[in-house]
């Protein structure tokens, strides 16, 4: 039968969960390798152990936006020290930003950090304590909680069945039905979605997720899978494409066996035998990070008892680090010769401190190289010791001088600590 006008054709059934007997038997091998193998990580341990619901969906919450871009050991230390220090929403809504930043320094992406303590807040204040209890009204109600955050928080917390897909859940269900299409483009992210609440176990919701997040991170890698270990792998069409090769000899037609299907690999990259399954996901080209310079100068003064103290100044509290203590620094254009880059740097000491600074007095100490995901910055560092005391004007941007004991305690970045 015809499509009503503007339906979209449901997908072939080769990229999709159709058998409920096969859904069933992939639920249960996954949960049971799950249960043998999931590393023990703190979050879990108090998901599992908490009886107040709102307890538990804070601690899942904080582990999950640590997650973020952020690889899983690193995270384990500042996660302890986060829920040792604010162990429940009502501690963290009575924090200071500068906290929650000092604690944070060095997990990058800072406004993760920010966002997550005005949310607190904002269910101190407006929700009297009480988190949102399912996945559409945490995504709703929260700044900073999207749509896999909040799937990820009800499933686990409250058990609502309900998928999540990160960057591992569409390795696994890219490869799991060969999609091939660009695994970030928004029509591929919402089969995905599709895919995972379909496949999510109704009785455990937040350990299913939680399985298949882990056998994206543990074994359906992006480089080197370990296909052998896989608890899943007689489900898997790529597996089973590379072990005996195209179903069917017809060259221009996938194994989906539907000519222009939106999610095969396209004709012009077709399935590459020497990859086999990671042949899957397919992503757009990556954008080239940004190159940027900047001048840094450390100031060095003797402090009262002799140690040596630096001064720091606040980024302004939007965009890059906002907010975080920085050596004074100026964004540099790329091509200026290092005798120009001192002499902007000393008129823009001079500027802002109005003490007579001289280029000739800044000392090279070397480059620093720090990469953010969309920046490739340089920072060229100078040195300038000063006699006596200095004090700056208060109005024009928070500064203050710290011992290298106080700068490492200090809400600054790891660029800087490099510096």
């Amino acid at each position: 039968a015809a499509l009503p006008a503007g339906t979209q054709a449901p997908p072939p059934t080769p990229h999709v969960f159709s058998d409920p007997a096969e859904i069933g038997a992939l639920r249960r091998n996954l949960l049971a390798w799950y249960d043998r193998c999931k590393r023990d990580l703190p979050w879990r341990t108090l998901a599992a152990t908490e009886t107040d619901a709102d307890r538990r969906a804070y601690a899942v919450w904080v582990s999950e936006i640590m997650l973020q871009q952020t690889q899983v050991a690193t995270v384990i230390d500042y996660y302890n020290r986060w829920m040792q220090k604010w162990p429940t929403l009502q501690a963290l809504a009575q924090a200071s930003l500068e906290e929650v930043n000092e604690l944070w320094a060095g997990l990058g992406y800072y406004s993760r950090g920010k966002r997550l303590q005005e949310a607190a807040k904002k269910v101190v204040s407006e929700l009297a304590g009480r988190m949102p209890r399912t996945a559409e009204d945490l995504q709703k109600l929260l700044p900073g909680v999207g749509r896999y955050t909040a799937g990820a928080i009800a499933s686990i917390s409250y058990g609502q069945a309900t998928g999540v897909v990160d960057g591992n859940v569409i390795r696994v269900l890219c490869r799991l039905r060969c999609i091939g299409a660009d695994s970030s483009s928004p029509a591929v992210i919402d089969q995905l979605w599709d895919m995972a609440n379909a496949l999510v176990d109704r009785s455990r919701p937040g350990d299913f997720n939680q399985a298949l997040m882990e056998l994206g991170a543990t074994v359906c890698v992006p480089k080197a899978p370990l296909c052998r270990e896989c608890p899943v792998k007689q489900h898997c069409r790529a597996q089973r494409r590379k072990l005996f090769g195209k179903p069917t000899p017809v060259p221009d037609v996938e194994d989906c066996g539907v000519g222009g299907c939106p999610l095969c690999p396209p004709a012009m990259e077709p399935w590459d035998s020497s990859l086999g399954v990671t042949n899957f996901p397919r992503k757009a080209a990556k954008k080239q990070p940004r190159v940027a310079r900047t001048a840094t100068c450390v100031l060095e003064r003797r402090g009262c008892h002799g140690a040596p103290e630096y001064l720091i100044v606040q980024r302004p509290s939007s965009g890059l680090l906002a907010g975080l203590w920085e050596f004074p620094s100026l964004p540099l254009d790329q091509d200026l010769q290092e005798e120009k880059q001192r002499e902007a740097l000393a008129d823009h000491l001079r500027a802002w401190t109005g003490w007579p600074v001289v280029a000739g007095g800044l000392r090279f100490v070397g480059e620093v190289v720090h990469i953010f995901s969309h920046i490739h910055q340089t920072y060229v560092v100078y040195s300038l010791p000063l006699d006596g005391d200095v004090t700056l004007d208060p109005a024009l941007t928070p500064s203050r001088w710290v011992t290298e004991e106080e700068f490492h305690a200090s809400a600054v970045s790891t660029a800087m600590k490099k510096v």
